[in-house]
C-alpha cells in the first residue's frame, strides 16, 4: 500500500512538470487557448508568489516557506505510514505532497511557479485566476488530510480506550500461583 501512495506523489510531480514544460514550449505569453470544449482556458502565467499571487515581491520568503511546509508535510506523511495511520490521511498527504513537491521544485529552480489553466466562466474574478494541476492536488489533499486526521483521531481514541480497559481488568485480576 505504501508503494501506491509514493507512486501517487511521483505521478503528480512528473505529470504536472510535464504539463508545465509543454505550456512553456507551446503557449506564447499573453495568448489564451480554449480547452475541454471551451470549459477551460489555457494560458501561461509565472507566479512568483503563493496562491492568488500573494507575496510576489517576497520571493525568497515564499520559497523558504514553501520548502519548510513541504518538509513538514513529508514528515507527517512518513509518520502516517505507521500501523495507526489512516488511508484517507495518507491519500490526502500524497496529493498534497505531489503538488507541493512540484511547485517547490519550480520555486527553487526558477523563482516562480508556472500556472496554466483557468475556468472559462462569466464571472471575471474567477476567470482571471490561473492554476496548475499541483494547485488542485494541494487543495484536494489538504481537505482529505483534514478528514483523515479526524478519522485518525477516532482510531487512536478507540485504541486508547481499549488499552485502558485491558489495564483496568489486569489490575484487579487474581495473582498467578
Amino acid at each position: 500500500m505504501v508503494n501506491f501512495f509514493v507512486s501517487l506523489i511521483v505521478a503528480i510531480f512528473m505529470g504536472d512538470n510535464y504539463l508545465k514544460k509543454r505550456v512553456e514550449r507551446q503557449l506564447p505569453p499573453g495568448e489564451t487557448q480554449e480547452a475541454w470544449g471551451g470549459r477551460l482556458l489555457l494560458r501561461r502565467y509565472h507566479n512568483p508568489g503563493i496562491m492568488l499571487g500573494i507575496g510576489k515581491k517576497q520571493g525568497t520568503v515564499v520559497t523558504a516557506l514553501s520548502l519548510l511546509l513541504t518538509c513538514f508535510a513529508a514528515l507527517v506523511f512518513v509518520f502516517s505510514l505507521s500501523i495507526y495511520g489512516s488511508n484517507i490521511l495518507r491519500a490526502g498527504l500524497s496529493l498534497l505532497l505531489g503538488g507541493a513537491f512540484s511547485n517547490t521544485y519550480d520555486r527553487l529552480k526558477q523563482q516562480y511557479v508556472t500556472d496554466y489553466v483557468s475556468f472559462n466562466v462569466k464571472w471575471g474574478p474567477l476567470r482571471r485566476l490561473v492554476f496548475n494541476v499541483s494547485d488542485f492536488c494541494i487543495i484536494t489533499g489538504a481537505m482529505l488530510s483534514a478528514l483523515g486526521l479526524k478519522c485518525q483521531e477516532r482510531k487512536l481514541r478507540k485504541l486508547a480506550q481499549k488499552r485502558r480497559k485491558t489495564k483496568a481488568v489486569g489490575k484487579y485480576s487474581l495473582p498467578r500461583q
